[in-house]
């Protein structure tokens, strides 16, 4: 297994270098000037060349590019055009919000979402069946920032039990989770009742049943582990996907996370706010990978690596 993590965690160096060259292309690739944005609308042309001189734009692409790789590794991410503050610490603040966020939508996702499924499979074309089937259908065509809207009008303005927005407590968490968890849920039921009827008809299941085992027995002690093999990746992929749905969520419920932050230095052209916050999503979604990997060999003794 050590062997195997260290291979895994060299990988990670090439592939964040070829994703930091896409990020950096892409993000020179925005229209617009941060230089004229810095300057504001009444500064004159010497002024913004001053700027852009100031900041680096007036070198070519593949310059920028080496001085951006240096100070990377020197764990200097820049200074946010917007706020002129370190980017790391940018980052560090808006981070925690987004931690929460992401990590009690998975929370919701995977409990709700495994129960529907394995209540979905056990009592196949049966009513709870055609039920939860029906809520993972609608789960995954609502449309988030939708259903977020329609949280707020009901829980908040109406009932007063959550805050509209912002973030006062934990309950400024509940809805937004809620929100960005449901569609995560949905795709969790409807992936885990296929994974959970293809074990069912399992040959080791049928001894299991003539052992006398109860059905909940069968399903605890045997199903379950190997069927939860193929849900532990599709998970893992959900959480990355996560990441990148908070950006909408925060946005509909005014968090202050990473989300918004990519948002704002978006429309202000921040170029190194949004390289730093493109690399971080990008090494959070490989280094969650190389977890749902490892969590193979802890489900299924039988795996190598």
């Amino acid at each position: 297994m050590g062997r195997y993590l260290t291979k895994r965690l060299i990988t990670i160096i090439p592939i964040l270098f070829f994703v930091s060259i896409f990020i950096f292309l892409f993000v020179h690739l925005i229209p617009g000037d941060p230089a004229r944005l810095v300057a504001g609308p009444d500064a004159s042309y010497e002024d913004i060349k001053l700027i852009r001189k100031d900041l680096g734009l007036d070198k070519p692409l593949y310059e920028q590019y080496v001085n951006f790789i240096g100070n990377l590794f020197q764990g200097d991410l820049g200074t946010s055009l917007k706020t002129k503050q370190p980017v790391l610490k940018e980052i560090g603040i808006r981070f925690m919000p987004t931690f929460w966020l992401t990590l009690w939508s998975m929370v919701w996702a995977v409990i709700i979402g495994l129960i529907i499924g394995i209540i979905s499979a056990k009592k196949r074309n049966k009513w709870q069946d055609y039920a939860g089937m029906f809520g993972a259908v609608s789960g995954i065509s609502l449309p988030s920032f939708w259903l977020g809207l329609i949280l707020i009008q009901f829980f908040s303005v109406k009932l007063g039990w959550f805050p509209t927005g912002g973030l006062e407590s934990w309950k400024s968490y509940i809805l937004p989770s809620l929100t960005l968890g449901t569609s995560v849920a949905a795709v969790i039921a409807r992936f885990s009742r296929s994974s959970v009827m293809d074990v069912l008809k399992e040959d080791y299941i049928r001894t299991g049943r003539a052992k006398g085992l109860t059905e909940g027995k069968v399903i605890q002690r045997h199903a379950l582990k190997n069927a939860l093999i193929p849900v532990v990746t599709m998970t893992g992929l959900q959480f990355g996907f996560l990441l990148g749905g908070s950006v909408v969520i925060e946005t509909v419920f005014s968090l202050p996370g990473l989300g918004r932050l990519l948002i704002d230095s978006v429309s202000f052209r921040d170029y190194p706010v949004i390289q730093a916050e493109m690399l971080l999503f990008s090494l959070e979604f490989i280094l969650i990978n190389l977890i749902v990997d490892v969590l193979y060999g802890f489900l299924n003794p039988q795996i190598r690596y």
